[in-house]
């Protein structure tokens, strides 16, 4: 009877089990089948693009910025060191290896503990369910939310393996600051790359997920040390760290400090110009698609550039004087945090700092400084001697005797950190610069500078500044003049000049910059001391529309070429990047080159996107080059090569270069040659003369400075590099008294030289056919007699040189009267 009895009672609980697995296998069925029309498929995860933001590098690899709202490093499974694994392991899913996507033994442990406390139980969610939410779902708190989470989660697990899922989870998941994905965490954190964290940084991170605005370490450093010491309990008590891993672990300190993006060279004017050309051509996901953009940027030759630009604008500020205190705090009512609050809330431009002066030493001639964070140094006589009042641009007062005369206590300053460690008295310079350099054979830009400092002012003066070029735009007017029967020889009478015309108001008296008129000179000379009259008078005689027809095939557009006169002195608009490329011209013998920034860009993955193909000089290729823009590749010599000199190599452009453009010739080399000379002669004797410090025998240039000194350029170039300076300020005032070309953009340019030509060979430039150089008198430009002593050698276009010994036609060079021409005369 009693067999009979529990012989009923296990049929009837084995149909009870049976009904309620099919039960509950119904249920599920059903579910799966009212969730699946929104259930998306499993493998599409590897379709969905992470938001990695826009990096940009230089041409050698270097970090310049990166750009995006989402800071993410995308890894692979075999890139995370296991006690990393293991730590989000024990954080959030201890059985995720075992599981197929879902926990049963997890949400039953769940329901009990539900069940015995009355309330309900979070963090079921094994690490997969996770995965799915956060790539498919909301983080709605609903019952057919959690259906479709566990059910997507399955279909994760059949599509991809343990570890293809953790390397998905570590890349997707947010934590905090901005940080998405593991590895970009572990930097913002801990300024680490994910390999080198060590078991308490992982604890960190792992404990960090499940309110990552509250227990990330910087937010809430308590809490994430709460966290930390709950997820390396769960490491020792799961075997995966030892007793004394787990005490050094907890013993760690608790960071508490972000970092940003490890940048590794400050081009963020030209990281700018990137942004704005990937948005032009790319939309807006430019920032969150991962793209990798390599500029042409030289990283030395960038650094270089930077410190010129600072450097430069500092000199030229000491040299007008000192304007004062920045501010002035009562020490005796001072608070700290009102110290604080003032120095932590002034601008660092430049690596300029911030300081309030705490106390003056009359007896040593120093003063004592203060910078934010408490940080404390002094500046001795010697970094602040310089610091003369400051009365307007073109007057200063007296030379201070001592630090009284300059500073108080109380007084926030600016200071900056010199090459010898000492600080120096500073302000932010009113002036701006810039300097861009390019490489002559191809455009592409090697340096690239745009202001003093790019967080205070993104005006770009590089390409966004039109300024009169001044007498840095002579070498194309002489090399117009050339075309146009002139020679290096040709004597111009350097006098007075009067232009009729409404355009001047009425009359237009060009001047020297010395005010001085130097009556008959031989066109080399006149570029070489850089006298307006003669370059006025060659355009008299040459005409504007033929200078500017000249002139344009340098690239120049009608904002740099006036339809008068004034185009003779460099009246127009150009940006240091216009002059560069004119310049380039000049440097590579006649063609036309394309400056570029853009060397290649890449995805995340290292998928090639782009690859620049620009227009390239090849001296070779002129019979069989096509016309730019003109993608046909070429195969021809080489005109780089190893030795001083620039002659063919022999190599192919083909080999060397790949498919390549070739570069238009635009002006004949023996004119280009001719002006390459003059330049030379102008750093050799003339107002460039100061580049001589730099020892190099293959350079050349030439200085400008606008009307009113409100402008001041120098270019210059060797057969490798062109570059440019600028100095001037943003609302066109004068930069003062005795501020031209060769003394305020000058000693910028060769401090930027001296860098990026340190170690180059130097170069000199070939003399191509059809140049011949005769003796010649030096008083007239005509040949020199074979018995006379007083002669000097000139290179002329064959054809060209004088062939008697008398005054040539033209203008008279011995007319000393002021000359008066309409302007109908002109053209």
């Amino acid at each position: 009877m009693k067999t009979k009895l529990l012989l009923r009672i296990g049929i009837l609980g084995i149909s009870l089990g049976t009904a309620l697995a099919i039960g509950v296998a119904g249920a599920i069925f059903a579910a799966y089948h009212y969730a699946k029309p929104g259930l998306p498929e499993a493998a599409t995860v590897r379709d969905i693009p992470l938001q990695v933001p826009l990096r940009i590098y230089s041409r050698d690899g270097r970090l310049i910025q990166e750009i995006g709202e989402q800071r993410r490093l995308p890894i692979t499974y075999d890139q995370v060191p296991a006690h990393v694994v293991n730590a989000f392991v024990s954080a959030e899913d201890k059985r995720f290896f075992q599981h197929w996507g879902v926990d049963p033994f997890g949400i039953l442990r769940a329901a009990v503990r539900s069940m015995l406390t009355g309330r309900e139980v979070r963090g079921t969610s094994t690490l997969t369910q996770q995965l799915a939410r956060d790539y498919f779902l909301s983080r709605e708190r609903k019952i057919i939310r959690k259906i479709k989470e566990a059910f997507l989660a399955y279909k994760i697990e059949q599509e991809f393996s343990k570890q293809e899922i953790m390397a998905l989870f570590l890349n997707k998941m947010f934590f905090g600051q901005r940080a998405y994905g593991v590895a970009a965490a572990g930097q913002i954190y801990f300024d680490k790359d994910l390999a080198d964290l060590n078991i308490a940084e992982a604890a960190t991170l792992a404990g960090v997920l499940p309110a990552p605005s509250r227990y990330n370490p910087v937010a809430g450093p308590e809490y994430a040390k709460d966290r930390r010491r709950y997820v390396l309990g769960r490491m020792l008590d799961l075997g995966y760290i030892t007793e004394e891993e787990w005490q050094t672990a907890t013993d760690h300190p608790m960071l508490s400090k972000l970092h940003g993006p490890d940048i590794e060279l400050a081009a963020p004017y030209l990281a700018e110009m990137v942004r704005i050309q990937m948005m032009n051509d790319y939309g807006a996901e430019v920032t969150t698609r991962g793209f990798r953009v390599y500029t042409t940027i030289d990283s030395t030759m960038q650094q270089s550039a930077n410190y010129a630009v600072r450097d430069g604008l500092l000199e030229y500020d000491r040299r007008h004087g000192f304007r004062g205190a920045t501010d002035t705090l009562d020490l005796e009512t001072a608070t700290e945090t009102e110290i604080e609050e003032t120095l932590a809330n002034l601008p660092s431009p430049g690596g300029l700092r911030p300081a309030l002066v705490t106390a003056i030493d009359e007896e040593r001639n120093t003063a004592r400084l203060r910078f934010a964070g408490g940080e404390t140094s002094g500046i001795m006589w010697r970094g602040m001697s310089w610091a003369v009042p400051f009365i307007n641009r073109s007057v200063v007062g007296n030379k201070p005797e001592n630090v009284t005369d300059i500073l108080s206590a109380g007084d926030v300053i600016y200071a900056y950190q010199t090459v010898s460690g000492d600080y120096a008295l500073a302000q932010i310079p009113e002036a701006q610069g810039a300097i861009v350099a390019v490489d002559p054979l191809d455009g592409a830009v090697a340096a690239l500078t745009g202001g003093f400092d790019y967080a205070t002012s993104k005006f770009n003066r590089v390409t966004q500044a039109k300024r009169q070029p001044g007498s840095s735009f002579k070498p194309f007017i002489y090399s117009a003049a050339l075309a146009n029967g002139f020679t290096a020889a040709s004597v111009v009478n350097d006098n007075p000049v009067v232009i009729e015309s409404d355009e001047y108001e009425g009359v237009w008296r060009p001047k020297n910059s010395t005010g001085r008129f130097y009556g008959p000179t031989r066109v080399r000379n006149a570029l070489v001391r850089s006298m307006n009259l003669v370059s006025v008078r060659m355009m008299l005689e040459m005409g504007v529309v033929a200078a500017r027809r000249h002139i344009a095939q340098f690239g120049f557009d009608d904002t740099a070429l006036p339809a008068n006169l004034s185009l003779a002195l460099g009246s127009g608009g150009a940006t240091p990047l216009d002059m560069a490329r004119g310049y380039a011209v000049l440097a590579n013998g006649g063609y036309a080159v394309e400056p570029y920034f853009i060397d290649r860009i890449e995805l995340s993955d290292g998928e090639l996107l782009y690859q620049a193909e620009p227009i390239r000089v090849c001296q070779r290729c002129e019979q069989s080059a096509p016309a730019i823009g003109d993608s046909e590749p070429v195969n021809a010599e080489d005109t780089r090569s190893d030795d001083a000199t620039l002659t063919a190599t022999g190599d192919t452009l083909a080999a060397f270069w790949g498919d390549a453009q070739v570069a238009k010739r635009v002006v004949p080399a023996t004119n280009i040659w001719i002006v390459q000379d003059l330049m030379r002669d102008v750093v050799r004797r003339g107002t460039g003369r100061r580049a001589l410090t730099l020892n190099r025998r293959d350079l050349a240039g030439k200085t400008g400075t606008s009307n009113d000194q409100r402008d001041a350029w120098f270019g210059g170039f060797n057969p490798d590099l062109v570059a440019i300076s600028w100095v001037g300020f943003d609302n066109d005032e004068p930069l003062g008294a005795g501020e031209e070309g060769g003394r305020t953009a000058l000693p910028m340019w060769i401090h930027f030289m001296r860098d990026a030509m340190a170690g180059a060979p130097e170069r000199r430039y070939p003399q191509p056919q059809g140049l011949v150089t005769v003796r010649v008198d030096p008083e007239t430009g005509q040949l020199a007699s074979a018995t006379s002593s007083n002669f000097v050698f000139e290179t002329f276009e064959a054809g060209t040189e004088p062939k008697s010994q008398g005054v040539d036609g033209g203008i008279d060079p011995y007319n000393e009267e002021e000359e008066s021409v309409g302007v109908d005369e002109i053209f």
